[in-house]
């Protein structure tokens, strides 16, 4: 019997208005760049997705979570988070998730997609890139044109590993590369696990880092089919089902804006505004690449 089912017992004593209402799918938006910044625009992370996660597992007649999914990627640490109270709440209320894939599930989207029992795609929608990135600028030579003499003391020789006011050493990258290999095994075993018995692992550039259309994606086995939430929904649960999103949390508090004593102004890790809001800007140009890195 399904969290949906009414016992006969029940049938012959509720009114028909109340033994016939319909399924519910409540609806859970994970989109945007997946960071663990906590600032004043915090990015898609664990702390800000939790209560509404909780919230959509609660919801009367439950029939099923969807997850309507819109991101590049990002944080790895925050995409694992994410999917595993996904699952966590799943399991706990036996419940199905249904993964939707909207303009980009790629990266850590691509992560988040696998919280699914079925991940649905769109024929455009962008997925995949299974791999491992870091990027950076490489500032000796500005510093040296405008006269400025970079000073750094540590205690630990690889303390200021890849300092980008200082030329790149072979042996940092190479330390850089061993992290990224073990965390894109990392990512590898995730998506074979819970993509077992569907991946064509016959394409060599399954786990390259590339990304494919939707189309391709189910071919892949990335994904299960091509369709849209409203026309899965109503499929699976019928004309009548209730598709219910669930809203995150309200925007920021005073106490968020101006800090706990009410003086001056701060973010909410305590910083100055001003300095909050340089690190804004360059959140958004960050998050600005990450999007046209797929032509969005």
């Amino acid at each position: 019997m399904t969290n949906t089912d009414t016992p006969s017992f029940l049938k012959r004593l509720l009114p028909a208005r109340l033994v016939d209402r319909p399924p519910v799918v409540a609806v859970v938006r994970l989109a945007g760049v997946i960071s663990a910044r906590s600032g004043v625009r915090p990015g898609l992370c664990l702390e800000q997705v939790n209560p509404q996660l909780e919230k959509a597992f609660k919801v009367k007649r439950l029939a099923a979570v969807a997850l309507a999914i819109n991101s590049p990627g990002g944080s790895p640490v925050q995409s694992a988070l994410i999917h595993d109270r996904i699952r966590q709440l799943a399991e706990k209320h036996e419940t199905q998730v249904l993964a939707f894939c909207e303009d980009v599930a790629a990266s850590g989207g691509y992560w988040l997609a696998t919280a699914g029992d079925e991940i649905h795609v769109h024929q455009t929608s962008i997925v995949g890139s299974i791999g491992v990135i870091t990027a950076g600028f490489g500032f000796v030579d500005a510093i040296k044109k405008l006269g400025v003499e970079r000073r750094v003391h540590t205690a630990g020789e690889n303390k200021s590993i890849l300092d980008p006011f200082q030329p790149e050493k072979r042996q940092d990258v190479a330390r850089l590369k061993d992290m990224q290999l073990d965390m894109h095994d990392v990512f590898k075993t995730h998506v074979r696990a819970r993509r077992a018995g569907k991946l064509n692992e016959n394409d060599t550039d399954l786990f390259t880092g590339a990304f494919w259309s939707g189309n391709k994606a189910v071919e892949l086995g990335l994904a299960d089919s091509v369709g849209t939430m409203h026309d899965v929904l109503t499929d699976r649960f019928g004309e009548d089902v209730k598709i219910r999103p669930v809203k995150p949390s309200g925007g920021l508090s005073l106490k968020r804006l101006f800090g706990a004593g009410g003086g001056a102004i701060t973010t909410a890790s305590g910083q100055p505004l001003l300095a909050g809001l340089s690190e804004d800007l360059l959140e958004a140009a960050e998050s600005r690449a990450l999007w046209q890195r797929f032509g969005l």
